[in-house]
């Protein structure tokens, strides 16, 4: 592993173990600036933006099993199954991509089926 493969490879898992275990000030610090966040629900352009519905999320999550997560020097792929509380959603399939510029997480693209998710969504905003 050189030594741009080490330093992506901690601070992607650096940044997924702080983001999964609620500490945001400890993921943000991973985050570049300029900063773009997309997935098939939301896109967000600041580190503040993509985190400040983490609480919310993790409120739901019950587990993350991690099956891959491999690494360049400066991009990584994150395969995990996130597990939730909500029958409807389930456990998801999760493939995180992260791209890095000066040892920061610069862009993340999110990909998973956001099916069950678009009713879950729709009835919390018709509440």
């Amino acid at each position: 592993m050189t030594t741009a493969t080490t330093t992506t490879c901690a601070t992607v898992r650096a940044y997924h173990q702080a983001r999964f275990r609620g500490d945001i000030p400890a993921a943000a610090r991973h985050l570049a600036e300029p900063f773009r966040f997309q997935s098939p629900l939301m896109t967000s352009d600041s580190p503040h933006d993509h985190l400040s519905g983490l609480d919310a999320f993790l409120g739901i999550v019950t587990g993350v099993d991690l099956v891959s997560e491999p690494y360049g020097e400066t991009e990584a792929t994150l395969v995990y199954d996130v597990h939730t509380s909500i029958p409807a959603v389930g456990t998801r399939r999760t493939a995180e991509h992260f791209h890095l510029t000066n040892g920061r997480i610069d862009t993340i693209r999110l990909n998973f089926d956001a099916t069950p998710w678009h009713a879950v969504m729709q009835a919390a905003t018709s509440s």
